[in-house]
């Protein structure tokens, strides 16, 4: 149990997943560091049928990529993946 805010939650509380590293690489994929020390690739591959992430289908834009408050976006802000999804959905490096 912890408690934050003054208010109690069961469990441990978890540390806020950041990135603090971002490379694009060949394919679509993502070379990531996060605030923890790990070290991730993240195959973007499958998120470019998504609507909100098309436009990243253009390499221009994808390779783009920059850290804005620990987190990737891309297009001045425009475009943003969570860091914990990227986390979670990614093997590591």
């Amino acid at each position: 149990m912890y408690i934050k805010n003054g208010i109690a939650y069961a469990g441990e509380e978890k540390p806020l997943i950041k990135i603090s590293g971002v490379r694009p690489l060949d394919n679509y994929k993502l070379w990531l560091r996060f605030n923890n020390g790990e070290t991730k690739i993240f195959d973007f591959k499958p998120e470019l049928d998504s609507p909100a992430f098309s436009p990243l289908k253009n390499k221009d834009i994808f390779v783009t990529v920059y850290i804005d408050y620990g987190i990737p976006v891309w297009n001045d802000g425009e475009i943003d993946i969570s860091p914990e999804y990227l986390y979670n959905n990614s093997v590591p490096a």
